[in-house]
């Protein structure tokens, strides 16, 4: 079966150590539950661990919380929802983008941006948060799902 693994202190620590190198983030408000090898959910909830076993024990779980983050390698992807969730903590690594590069992105489409960096960056227009894209020498590369994206081209 493939369980829930809710982060120790220690875990979730070092996952706030890389966000904190990688965007400046500092503290993850909540429990850090992780599902496969690389998927992490965001928890806020009065149930502790043991609680949250015991329920695990007794139904299935598909998952617990909102999904905020990946590890990918040695890294990790902020999701479109945990780019909004930490907005206020984030830093570093950010991109923004003129309101033609917004439009083009959330249709899904990489951009061809070069940022000097080869890293996650979390992508920005305005004030709103637009997930995370991956810089490359000559593109910032797109992860929005197929389902999220705009489809029409007329976007005002």
């Amino acid at each position: 079966m493939n369980y829930l693994k809710i982060l120790t202190n220690k875990e979730k620590k070092e996952v706030e150590d890389k966000l904190n190198s990688q965007f400046g983030i500092k503290t993850i408000p909540g429990m850090i539950v992780q599902k496969g090898k690389e998927r992490l959910f965001l928890l806020t909830t009065n149930f502790n661990a043991k609680e949250i076993r015991k329920i695990e024990n007794t139904a299935f779980i598909e998952r617990a919380g909102v999904y905020f983050a990946k590890i990918m390698r040695d890294q990790i992807k902020l999701s479109l929802e945990g780019t909004f969730i930490l907005r206020d903590q984030i830093t570093k690594n950010i991109h923004e983008l003129t309101k033609e590069e917004s439009k083009q992105w959330m249709m899904g489409q990489e951009l061809p941006i070069q940022t000097g960096k080869k890293d996650f960056l979390v992508i920005k227009y305005k004030e709103d948060f637009l997930g995370c894209g991956k810089a490359s020498e000559l593109k910032i590369g797109n992860f929005i799902p197929k389902q999220r994206r705009l489809k029409s081209k007329t976007i005002q």
